[in-house]
């Protein structure tokens, strides 16, 4: 599935790129194939330490002004990189966070994602068919950018001290790098319609016992993840400009009272 994503952004990537992979554990020969390859950059740890970490990882190693974080279960379409640094040039400045969009085999319920069904393992995956389906349904912008991959500048990256990595292995690390932005000031959080991606959507984290992210959110900010993607950050909803500082109702406050206590 790594070769896949790899090849996927060599092929699909219209833009010069440096691709940055960190390694976790790596002990299926993901290492050794990495070694062999020249020209790419890559960290790696021999246990398992998480997605925060090993992006904050990968950060050390990147050059580039802005980055983008890819999964490794992720295929890049045509297009996905012109239409983000188009949306890049006509913002003029860097104070933002953009996300993809992504097509995915299975209704979830959520409403950022189109979904459409390529192939839900590598095995069963019909890439030509993608390649010539993808375009289509249509989908407009949305608020709320927090899913990968997502792009900010570095320097918003360095601002806010990258992923936090109390949440091993990355359960709700997205939200709070969200929120941290949020409280710089950045009201500019936007998913693309015209930038697309297939995500598979494996289920590794399935196997790693870990502490609840949902309750770190609410202890650390002092509300649940939920009320600050629904009424701050309004994923999913049509975009419609910088976002306008929220109106929590009553159920959302008692909740948020009642998760930052347990």
């Amino acid at each position: 599935m790594l070769r896949l994503c790899l090849r996927s952004l060599e092929s699909h990537s219209s833009l010069p790129h440096q691709i940055v992979l960190h390694i976790n554990q790596g002990d299926d020969g993901t290492l050794e194939w990495a070694r062999s390859r020249e020209r790419l950059a890559f960290t790696a740890s021999p246990v398992n330490t998480g997605v925060s970490h090993a992006l904050n990882a990968a950060r050390s190693l990147a050059r580039a002004q802005y980055l983008v974080f890819f999964n490794d279960d992720m295929y890049a379409c045509p297009g996905w990189d012109t239409a983000l640094w188009k949306e890049i040039e006509r913002i003029g400045h860097n104070r933002f966070m953009l996300s993809s969009t992504m097509i995915e085999p299975r209704d979830t319920g959520n409403p950022c994602v189109i979904v459409a069904d390529h192939g839900k393992t590598l095995e069963e995956f019909r890439e030509e068919e993608l390649l010539r389906e993808f375009p289509l349904p249509g989908k407009e912008d949305w608020q709320g950018s927090t899913w990968p991959p997502n792009l900010l500048h570095r320097d918003l990256w360095d601002l806010v001290g990258g992923m936090s990595t109390e949440y091993f292995p990355g359960f709700y690390s997205d939200p709070d790098l969200s929120m941290k932005l949020w409280n710089t000031g950045v009201r500019l959080f936007k998913g693309l319609g015209a930038s697309r991606v297939y995500h598979f959507g494996s289920r590794t984290t399935s196997r790693v016992k870990h502490r609840s992210g949902r309750r770190t959110f609410a202890g650390k900010w002092g509300m649940t993840s939920g009320v600050f993607t629904r009424h701050y950050l309004r994923r999913g909803t049509p975009w419609n400009g910088p976002l306008p500082e929220p109106e929590q109702p009553l159920l959302a406050r008692l909740r948020n009272l009642l998760e930052s206590k347990l």
